[in-house]
């Protein structure tokens, strides 16, 4: 039995680790030629070495619009052309109004935001030449469907993802390209130990409290996993989805509603 993406080439940013390694590990499964695309080279090797062959490491800095492009050339040259992009590296920071710094304001939307968009650009521009459509799939989270006191910038990035998605949608769908995003609630891993620790300091909690917090609020009864997500990252890639544009899916154990 052949997988659902049988010989198709993924490339996934942010994915020598975390959410975009769950979904690396499902596209091969599922028959996927993968790039774990990452700006550490070296975990991003070591990632796709123990996923197997049909995954490769790409060094990929998101900020920087040569590495972008010459990501895109490597994946050309090394699968034949590009399929599906996920866009999966972000950065998160949180303070209180009057404690936001430029230059968190400036990382935050560099990479979640205008990363995001020139990744976008180029593999759309990489699928439109090869004239065979694609799939684009965005994060966002739940954070980008409603503000949050001590998260104002980076609630304001994933909105911005959200409209993006809808925006590139429909323009991209004239040429047989799907652009739609997954909308994850809290999400355990690497990543939210950071947030915990950050949420410790400018509440006055103690480390873990937070995340024991979190996801006892969440309906579904716990944190999300990353395995939690794949099933929807994969439906998105699929000709399943086909009729499916610049939609944004909550995946999210019930947190949001839209």
């Amino acid at each position: 039995m052949t997988g659902r993406l049988q010989d198709k080439s993924a490339l996934i940013t942010g994915s020598a680790r975390g959410i975009g390694r769950a979904f690396a590990e499902a596209y091969v499964r599922e028959g996927a030629t993968v790039a774990i695309a990452d700006i550490d080279l070296a975990r991003a090797e070591q990632t796709a070495q123990e996923i197997g062959d049909k995954a490769y490491a790409v060094k990929l800095d998101v900020t920087d619009q040569a590495s972008i492009d010459a990501a895109m050339r490597s994946v050309e040259a090394r699968a034949g052309g590009l399929d599906i992009l996920v866009n999966n590296a972000a950065l998160f920071d949180l303070a209180p109004i009057v404690e936001i710094s430029r230059q968190s304001y400036d990382r935050l939307f560099s990479i979640n935001v205008a990363g995001t968009l020139f990744m976008l650009q180029a593999a759309a521009k990489s699928m439109i030449a090869a004239g065979r459509g694609g799939k684009i799939i965005n994060m966002a989270s739940q954070a980008g469907r409603r503000g949050e006191g001590l998260v104002a910038v980076y609630c304001a990035t994933k909105a911005a993802v959200i409209s993006l998605t809808q925006s590139a949608g429909l323009d991209l769908i004239k040429h047989g390209i799907n652009v739609n995003a997954i909308a994850p609630g809290v999400v355990d891993g690497e990543h939210w130990d950071g947030v915990d620790a950050l949420f410790a300091k400018h509440e006055g909690l103690a480390l873990g409290e937070k995340k024991k917090m979190v996801g006892q609020s969440v309906p579904f009864g716990r944190m999300g996993q990353a395995q939690d997500l794949t099933g929807m990252a994969i439906f998105l890639a699929t000709p399943e989805a086909d009729y499916i544009v610049a939609q944004t899916y909550n995946v999210d154990g019930g947190n949001w509603m839209s």
